[in-house]
């Protein structure tokens, strides 16, 4: 007993060195969300996902059958609401799914595509704390647009580059993007452009 209480006492205090150590690099180099996290950061990261996940949504199947209106639903409301983070095609590669810490995961692969139904759901519904990922829908375990969701997540292996064209025009737009295309549109179709009349002189 004696010999496991020693051991012990030396993983503890390996432990509040290595914790010592990293402040003290974080202290003399910064914390920046442009600095892609460690493996062992996102080790940990994953961890406390898996914990943070009530036991009972690890075994939920989605009550929403994968219909091809469904996925279009699911798809519209990925383009609409997860995209500017996420990308169209799940890959977390946009602006704010670079700089974000940490990074959104490549929905594609296995990490996410092998958490269950109800795992998904449970992450949509309720966030990620300290993380960029908010909370979506309305709480409890029959949110529709919540279930399409994860319907949609299981397709984004297989998403297609038409889909994703498809994706791309349901977007969120800022307004200089808007008048953009409105600017493209009228020169397409011929409108002449808007421009002020050129002074006359009066001689």
């Amino acid at each position: 007993m004696r010999r496991v209480i020693y051991a012990l006492g030396i993983c503890f205090l390996i432990f509040l060195a290595a914790g010592a150590l990293y402040a003290a690099w974080m202290l003399h180099h910064g914390f920046s969300t442009r600095t892609p996290p460690g493996a062992l950061e996102s080790s940990v990261a994953e961890s406390m996902r898996d914990l943070a996940i009530p036991s009972r949504y690890k075994s939920l199947k989605n009550p929403v059958t994968a219909s091809p209106d469904v996925l279009r639903e699911g798809m519209e409301h990925w383009a609409d609401h997860c995209a500017t983070c996420h990308a169209n095609n799940g890959s977390g590669d946009t602006m704010y799914g670079k700089t974000l810490y940490p990074r959104p995961p490549d929905m594609r692969q296995k990490s996410t595509q092998e958490m269950s139904d109800g795992e998904l759901y449970y992450t949509i519904q309720n966030g990620i704390m300290l993380s960029g990922m908010p909370a979506f829908g309305s709480p409890g375990d029959n949110d529709q647009d919540s279930w399409k969701l994860v319907a949609f997540i299981r397709h984004l292996p297989s998403l297609s580059q038409s889909e994703q064209s498809e994706m791309g025009k349901m977007n969120p737009k800022s307004p200089d993007e808007l008048e953009e295309e409105k600017e493209e549109e009228n020169f397409l179709l011929g409108s002449p452009a808007d421009s002020q009349p050129s002074p006359t002189h009066q001689h």
